[in-house]
């Protein structure tokens, strides 16, 4: 009986060990979200320089009350999108 509980704990490891590579997700989908969790933090930061300009270029003279309003707008608008984005792909990991 003791040999029969020793031999169904080693079967039982060896199952174990070797489903190992399927209970992780795939090499692929990690390197996936890892780029797309990369671009989308590139994609914010380049979306908070836009902001920094424009409000520098309001600052100077170069735009109008109107203008910076409108694009002040689109590009806020912008970033939250870039934002939400980020925290879905943040909560899948």
């Amino acid at each position: 009986m003791l040999e029969f509980v020793v031999i169904l704990a080693v079967l039982a490891f060896v199952a174990w060990l070797v489903t190992g590579p399927l209970r992780r997700p795939p090499v692929e989908e990690d390197e996936r979200e890892r780029a797309e969790l990369a671009d989308l933090e590139a994609a914010r930061e380049a979306k908070y320089r836009e902001i920094r300009d424009a409000e520098l270029d309001y600052r100077t003279g170069k735009l109008s009350d109107a203008d910076f309003r409108a694009l002040d707008r689109t590009l806020r608008g912008e970033a939250i999108d870039i934002l939400r984005r980020l925290d879905e792909v943040e909560g899948r990991h």
